[in-house]
């Protein structure tokens, strides 16, 4: 029984972030919409997120407002970890994965290292283009040592927006 709780709660969050990497995508790509009204529309009309339980769709809401509230942070990172390669020339959907995987592994650390970084791939597999697992693996691990540094620092992975 306790196998199975696991692999359930392990996939409701992987569709969590599928949801979110797709919502993300979608202000990513036309970031003039509402966040709020795009969100409840997004979760709610048309069969994208209608049969997920109510706390996917809560964790999906929860990831993409951090995500979306904390995204020049994020990018600071990103500027930081991908020399020549500023965030807005990247592929949409590899940022968008990178900004979600930065925050919830490196940054809220609420996922061991490894396992954000398989996330983050697995992610790139399923929405990205035939190079984005490659590049969003590289990415990541860069993100690792980055904030593996800072905590060395005593700064604790407190990151503000860069340069450049």
């Amino acid at each position: 029984m306790p196998r199975k709780y696991i692999g359930r709660k392990f996939g409701a969050f992987h569709r969590s972030r599928e949801l979110a990497v797709q919502f993300l995508y979608s202000l990513d790509v036309c970031p003039e919409q509402d966040f709020g009204e795009s969100l409840e529309m997004f979760l709610n009309i048309g069969d994208i997120a209608q049969d997920d339980s109510p706390d996917v769709k809560r964790r999906c809401r929860d990831l993409a407002l951090q995500v979306w509230e904390r995204r020049n942070e994020i990018d600071g990172v990103l500027l930081r970890v991908v020399t020549g390669w500023r965030p807005e020339r990247m592929v949409s959907v590899d940022r968008v994965i990178l900004r979600l995987m930065v925050l919830e592994g490196f940054m809220m650390k609420s996922l061991p290292v490894k396992a954000a970084i398989s996330e983050a791939v697995t992610l790139a597999n399923n929405f990205g283009t035939k190079d984005s697992s490659r590049f969003v693996n590289g990415v990541m691990h860069k993100a690792a040592k980055f904030f593996e540094s800072e905590e060395g620092n005593n700064d604790g992975g407190n990151v503000q927006e860069g340069g450049a």
